[in-house]
């Protein structure tokens, strides 16, 4: 076989060697022969090695290498006869070193040329249509689909097309991605440079909006600036014809000031008074519901005790109708033993009355004869006679033992019977009992679940009270202290009351600086106080918008002026770190204050660069030794200004009381609050009545249980008592009864061996008597005898039935009697308890009796305290009259003062109002650069103080008393700033209408959302320019990237075409054969269709991509996969497909190598059969088989064999078509 692959082409790697050099034989060759120089060898003479061996080891030794003769190269030849009958030789040399050599008919030609020499015929040496290798066949069974498809691409011819595929198509891929990346950057700059295109225009729109709107908002500013100095001129001449009203009008009402202050105090005095009286009326209804709440558990005491006394009377009720029934069974039983007493007297008497009646007169001579026949007979049956007494006398005896055993039997029984039926009432009245029990300990549980949480909830609100409290006596306290000899003026009561108003109505109000700040430690309040200065009442606001409502409802409403600090517009200086930690005894003014910090830019703004020292020595040595340009304060109020002047401390009373204002009106509501959450808490007296009455109907529940466990204990002990007696009664029963049968049964023995005796005395009586009997009409003695002994024997049996009943009788009384006393005894038990509850129920009705005694007192003290408290409230309101007509009087002396201080409030709020806004707007001028025309003199807008306060920065205000002075205004500065209103219209000039400022506004509005819609980008000329350029360089090479992507995607596909076309033209060819060959390689007579077979592709687009499934199913048998088959199904499952592969584009000649190795005999017939019928002139098969079954069927036979002497292989054929 090896031989064959060669000289056909295969490669080494699928021969027995991994190097060709390896193929040639390294035998040693006969001495005698002589190597040619193509290898082989010539007989020079025989050394008597004729099987080929070169000798032993010693004669290798001894002849050394040179006497070795190996061969140098090797080579085989294919004799080939096409079917014109042209032979063809080719042959494949090899030498030691690995070198070939091909020739045709000894022509000599390259690999390539001797390839397609055997191409040309169908031998296809990578497909290796031609030849199947040992081992093949099972390793084509169970190859992977992956691997059939590769192996149909070789035959097809497709796979030659492979590496060009692949190549092609990443080439595709890799244009086709180059064409997407320059699509995608030509899209991206073009919408680039659509972008800055447009950028471009709105740049240019955007510079001539924003010149209009420069000049809108210029116009806006000198219509403001304009009207608001005229309001200010107007308000100073206005506020100073008023003031001098008011200095006329207060001189009047000091008086009636003194009257009313008078007119409070008498109706404070009378209030104390009220109000001891009411704290007195509060405690009586206290003690009252106190006593009332302790009525609650007596009542339920009460009620408890009586439904136990109930309980009890109908328990001793039903226990003594037991007691009558055994009373009555007792009598009846003793009534009854009378009767039978009485009968049995009666019988006797009438007994002895017939034995006189029935007893027949003998002579005294049948007498004497009778005596002595019946001494004869005595004599002659002594022994017997002796016997029968004796029995007879034992036999009686032993009756009267059975009948009392019987007796005590039936009695036994019946108190069985009688006990059985007592222990079933006990045991269900005992499970009721202990349901009761259960529901009551349920109940029980329930109860004192509820109790827990009632006391829980109690103790929780009581601890909240007791807080509450404590808090709000705390606050009362501080109140006290506060309000003491306390007064507020007028101005303080106003200012609070309209910054309350503002708060309500304007959201974005913070409230006063003295409301929102506070010193950290109360030494620190003087400090404060001072460094907040005129900012002390001043209002905190959100914004400036907010600040400006305010003031206009101010102005409106005449409420008065007030300093607004928005948030978002104040400016100020950043405190100065390096200053904190200076000196120990000093410290940052921001530090000693606690605020929100959503306040903290007001609050910088009112402190600056402020410090804290602890006295005046620590001030100067911060302000004049070490030169910091700060303003010091000192604990007592005393000031080191930034010039180096000094002031005074200015007195702690009014600033203290100024902060104090802001603590008690914090207070008060704190009060107010607290008040509400104590008047929310549940009143403690009322969760007390409850939980008194849970824990009254707990006790009597806990009560009734024990009397209900007392019960059980009680049924559970006459239980067990009946239980022993009735085990008792069962022993006693199971002792009387076989003593009973033993009894029965000896009595019936003794009465047998009584019978045999007196049988024998019977016939001696016959014989004795029988003339006696005769002659006096008898049938024999015994019947003589029966007549007289008949009627005392059924006296005795008689006599035995009444002792009988009399015993029974008498032991069911005995019992009776028994129960009756047990009866008694619990009788006597449950009257005792009731008259306990009843003693129980006494006392307590003597102490509800003496608790409603003690409230009918407390109930009479209440309404003595309550006619009092009439009269005292009465007196107080006489005396709130009083005060009242003294307030009206002040306060209509005062509505002049106030309407004219309203006023100038007013006024003076107008005018501070239109300063603060101008100042705003030249602030606002300077910050942002805007272009306001100024008068010639004028100062520039640069000089212009970022600070309002500036000018004056350590100025301190000071509150002065209303009463003695005029209102006073405050100077407003132009900071030598004018500004030229010549460019204003005078239709703008004259109309003051907010309307005029809505539509300046809105107009400047419309301009800023056009430009802020705008948004351009001012350099989009520049880069229009510069996009524009690479546009032209991205679209060149996108042209270039397309037209590649365009003939790489035609060559792909080309390619992709013929590959398709030649792998589909074989998996077509051999899907139609598979099917007929595998049927005639498993046909047989009995199965004439054969097996089934087929191909099925994975892939249709793309087959050689995919895998292709190869599917055998035997005859008779289910599908199943090639690996269940056997070693002989796969083996024909391959060799089908490999006859398939073959058929298409076949060779010359098919070579297989021990393909029938796993094959039984049939199999390998099957095999024969379908190589006979396939065989032909175009169709030669070369089988290499050990198995006679193939080589019997063939043809001819060829053997190989090698010869040593010509160091080469030999051919031995044999034809056997004449032998067929």
């Amino acid at each position: 076989m090896d031989a064959i692959s060669f000289v056909l082409g295969i490669k080494s790697s699928h021969l027995r060697s991994a190097h060709l050099r390896d193929l040639v034989y390294r035998g040693r060759v006969l001495r005698t022969s002589k190597i040619n120089g193509d290898g082989s060898a010539t007989a020079g003479g025989v050394n008597g090695h004729v099987n080929g061996d070169a000798g032993s080891g010693d004669e290798d030794t001894q002849s050394g290498p040179q006497e070795r003769y190996d061969p140098k190269s090797a080579w085989v030849m294919a004799v080939y006869e096409d079917d014109a009958g042209d032979e063809q030789l080719w042959k494949r040399t090899i030498t030691n070193q690995g070198a070939s050599e091909y020739r045709i008919n000894d022509r000599v030609v390259t690999a390539q040329q001797y390839n397609e020499a055997l191409e040309s015929e169908n031998i296809l040496i990578k497909a290796r249509n031609f030849l199947v290798f040992q081992g093949d066949v099972e390793a084509i069974a169970s190859q992977s689909p992956r691997d059939l498809t590769r192996l149909i691409e070789q035959i097809s011819g497709s796979l030659e097309y492979r590496a060009e595929y692949e190549r092609l198509k990443e080439v595709q891929d890799e244009a086709l991605e180059q064409q997407n990346f320059t699509l995608h950057r030509r899209r991206g700059i073009n919408s680039e440079l659509k972008q800055y295109q447009e950028q471009k225009r709105e740049a240019e729109d955007y510079a001539k909006k924003a010149d209009e709107r420069d000049q809108a908002i210029v116009t806006h500013i000198l219509w403001k600036l304009y009207h608001f100095q005229r309001v200010i001129e107007e308000s100073e001449a206005e506020i100073q014809k008023h003031q001098e009203e008011l200095k006329e009008q207060r001189r009047g009402i000091e008086q009636y000031d003194k009257a009313l202050e008078e007119a409070k105090k008498d109706q404070a005095k009378v209030g104390r008074d009220v109000s001891k009286a009411e704290k007195q009326i509060k405690q009586k209804e206290k003690d009252m519901e106190a006593k009332q709440n302790g009525l609650v558990p007596i009542d339920e005491k009460i009620g408890i005790t009586n439904k136990n006394l109930k309980r009890c009377n109908a328990r001793i009720a039903e226990i003594a109708k037991e007691r009558d029934n055994h009373s009555s069974s007792v009598k009846q039983s003793t009534k009854d033993l009378k009767v039978v007493e009485k009968a049995q007297a009666q019988w006797e008497s009438d007994f002895r009355k017939l034995a006189e009646q029935e007893g027949r007169e003998l002579s005294e001579a049948d007498i004497q004869e009778y005596n002595r026949l019946r001494e004869d007979v005595n004599k002659r049956t002594s022994a017997d006679q002796t016997k029968v007494d004796n029995l007879t006398r034992q036999q009686k005896g032993d009756e009267e033992t059975v009948n009392s055993l019987r007796s005590k039997v039936d009695s036994a029984q019946w108190q069985i019977e009688k006990l059985e039926g007592e222990l079933d009432d006990i045991r269900e009245r005992r499970v009721g009992l202990k349901n009761q029990a259960e529901q009551t300990s349920k109940d029980i549980t329930e109860k004192k679940k509820v109790l827990n949480e009632r006391n829980s909830e109690r103790l929780r609100s009581a601890q909240i009270r007791t807080e509450k409290d404590e808090k709000l006596q705390e606050v009362l306290t501080k109140l006290l202290e506060a309000e003491d000899g306390r007064k507020q003026n007028e101005k303080e009561v106003r200012l609070r009351a309209t910054v309350a108003d503002i708060k309500r109505m304007f959201p974005g109000v913070k409230g006063r600086v003295s409301e929102l700040c506070k010193p950290v430690e109360k030494r620190y309040a003087t400090a404060v106080s001072t460094i907040l200065g005129r900012n002390f009442d001043a209002v905190i606001v959100e914004n400036e918008k907010t600040a400006i409502d305010c003031i206009q409802y101010l102005r409106e409403q005449r409420r008065g002026q007030a300093t607004f600090i928005p948030l978002d517009t104040i400016q100020f200086t950043s405190p100065n770190l390096s200053l904190k930690g200076n000196h120990r005894g000093s410290r940052m003014a921001v530090d000693t204050i606690s605020y929100d910090r959503s306040l903290e830019r007001a609050v910088s703004y009112i402190c600056s660069n402020a410090i804290v020292c602890d006295d005046l020595t620590v001030a100067k040595h911060i302000c004049w030794e070490k030169k910091n340009d700060v303003k010091a304060v000192t604990l007592d109020g005393s000031i080191i200004h930034k010039g180096g002047n000094m002031t005074g401390g200015q007195g702690s009373k009014q600033d203290t009381r100024r902060w104090e204002d802001t603590e008690v009106e914090n207070l008060r509501k704190l009060k107010d609050k607290l008040l509400s959450e104590l008047s929310a808490l549940p009143e403690p007296r009322r969760g007390n009545s409850d939980e008194e009455i849970l824990q009254g109907e707990l006790s009597g529940l806990e009560q009734n249980l024990k009397y209900l466990k007392d019960e059980i204990r009680a049924h559970e002990r006459n239980e067990s008592s009946k239980q022993k007696e009735l085990k008792h009664v069962e022993q006693e029963l199971a002792g009387a009864e076989p003593k009973y049968d033993e009894k029965q049964r000896d009595l019936q023995s003794l009465k047998s061996s009584l019978q045999e005796h007196t049988d024998v005395v019977s016939e001696v009586e016959d014989d004795v008597f029988k003339e006696f009997c005769q002659r006096l009409g008898y049938a024999d003695i015994r019947v003589y005898e029966a007549q007289q002994g008949s009627l005392q024997q059924e006296g005795a049996q008689k006599k035995l039935e009444f002792s009988t009943q009399k015993s029974r009788l008498e032991s069911r009384i005995v019992y009776e009697q028994q129960q009756l006393q047990e009866v008694k005894n619990r009788v006597k038990a449950l009257e005792d308890k009731a008259k306990q509850d009843e003693a129980l129920i006494t006392e307590l009705d003597a102490e509800k009796e003496s608790t409603q005694n003690e409230l009918d007192v407390l109930s009479a003290e209440l309404e003595q305290l309550t006619e009092q408290l009439e009269e005292l409230k009465a007196k107080h309101a006489k005396k709130g009259d009083k005060v009242a007509d003294q307030r009206r009087e002040v306060q209509k002396r005062s509505k002049n003062v106030e309407g004219t201080l309203k006023t100038i409030q007013s006024l003076e709020s107008e005018r501070q109002l239109s300063a603060a806004n101008k100042y705003t707007l030249l602030r606002r001028c300077k910050l942002e650069n805007i272009n306001l025309p100024l008068e010639e003199e004028s100062r520039g807008l640069d000089q212009l103080p970022i600070d309002m306060l500036q000018a004056d920065p350590d100025a301190m205000d000071v509150d002065e008393d209303p009463d003695t002075t005029a209102f006073q205004t405050s100077d407003i500065q132009d900071y030598g700033i004018e500004v030229d209103f010549d460019d204003l219209d005078e239709d703008l000039r004259e109309n003051d209408d907010p309307k005029v400022e809505k539509t300046l506004e809105d107009s400047i509005k419309a301009l800023t959302a056009e430009l802020e819609s705008l948004t351009p980008n001012m350099r989009a000329t520049e880069r229009f320019e510069s996009v524009k350029d690479r546009l032209q360089k991205v679209d060149d090479e996108y042209e270039n990237a397309r037209k590649r992507a365009k003939n790489t995607k035609e060559q792909f596909a080309e390619v992709k075409t013929k590959r398709n076309e030649l792998f589909n033209k074989a998996f077509s060819h051999i899907s139609e054969q598979i099917g007929p060959i595998y049927r005639d390689l498993t046909r047989e007579e009995r199965l004439p269709m054969g097996g089934q077979a087929y191909l099925d592709i994975e892939d249709t687009d793309e087959p050689y991509l995919s895998g292709i499934k190869y599917h055998a199913m035997p005859p008779l048998k289910r599908f199943r996969d090639m690996d269940h088959l056997s070693g002989g199904e796969k083996t024909m499952a391959a060799l089908a497909l490999l006859f398939a592969v073959h058929s298409y584009q076949p060779s010359p000649f098919f070579v297989l190598d021990e393909v029938d190795a796993a094959l039984d005999n049939a199999n390998v017939a099957k095999i024969s059969n379908y190589i006979r019928e396939h065989a032909g002139p175009g169709m030669q098969f070369i089988v290499i088989s050990l198995k006679t079954g193939l080589f019997q069927s063939s043809e001819a036979l060829v053997g190989i064999y090698r010869d040593q002497t010509a160091n080469s292989s030999k051919a031995l054929t044999l034809d056997l078509r004449k032998y067929q």
